[in-house]
């Protein structure tokens, strides 16, 4: 017998914990996010790593940005882990940790940590995981893989990540220290940040409509508050003119 969860059984378990409507701009994101990560879960060849988990807290941070309302962003991402049957804990408390790591280390550095030429203090068991992708040849590379990659780039030196030479390079150095497809490291990078800019210009399309509507209701009101106001400046000429009218005594 087939016990094998399906993506219907892990949508079913997220909408049971997330009960809330999810803004309809965002909705794709969020069931694209999480049939991803389900065929991650239940994929034979799949190992959950801090790299991972370090990119599935940034694409949802990144691509829900903007989202309202804003206390139901941390539900939502809750329900995804656990519509996985898995820890959002985890995935945080890995995320940060390695957010922390890299607050004051250099890109040479980084890549020395993740060659394995070098350690970085109290990172001994994440450069064990490190070495644990780079020699296992069933490693299970995703897109979301990519990402945590990317950030970690990104964490050492954001304008390395800019340009487009220093990046290829840098991801090709990464891609051959961990044995993971540079091809597809690149191609997955290019349709995130195609995605990332796609997504701010949704977010100030939004805020640009928004604003208009805003303004035009305001029209409205002022409209409305001088009709009214002009009215009743009619009321009181008509109820002077009307007494100037009254005949004097006879």
């Amino acid at each position: 017998m087939n016990n094998l969860r399906t993506v219907s059984d892990t949508k079913r378990n997220f909408y049971n914990q997330h009960t809330r409507p999810i803004n309809t701009i965002y909705r794709r994101v969020v069931e694209e996010l999480m049939v991803e990560m389900h065929l991650l879960s239940v994929n034979a060849d799949f190992r959950y790593d801090p790299i991972y988990a370090l990119g599935v807290v940034t694409a949802f941070e990144r691509f829900m940005q903007g989202y309202q309302p804003e206390r139901d962003k941390e539900p939502i991402f809750e329900a995804l882990c656990q519509s996985i049957e898995d820890n959002p804990q985890r995935y945080r408390q890995d995320a940060d940790r390695l957010r922390q790591l890299l607050q004051n280390v250099s890109t040479q550095q980084l890549f020395d940590w993740i060659e394995g030429k070098a350690s970085l203090p109290g990172a001994e068991d994440l450069q064990a995981q490190m070495q644990a992708i780079a020699q296992n040849s069933k490693f299970k590379y995703s897109r979301l893989f990519a990402i945590g990659v990317f950030t970690l780039l990104e964490l050492a030196d954001a304008e390395l990540v800019k340009d487009e030479k220093q990046r290829v390079e840098a991801l090709k150095q990464v891609a051959t220290a961990l044995h993971v497809p540079e091809d597809k490291l690149n191609k997955d990078l290019e349709l995130y940040r195609s995605n990332l800019d796609k997504i701010e210009q949704a977010l100030i399309t939004m805020a640009d409509i928004l604003s208009a509507d805003r303004r035009k209701r305001q029209q409205r009101l002022q409209e409305k508050e001088a009709g009214v106001a002009t009215s009743n400046g009619d009321s009181g000429s008509a109820s002077g003119s009307s007494q100037d009218k009254t005949p004097s005594g006879s």
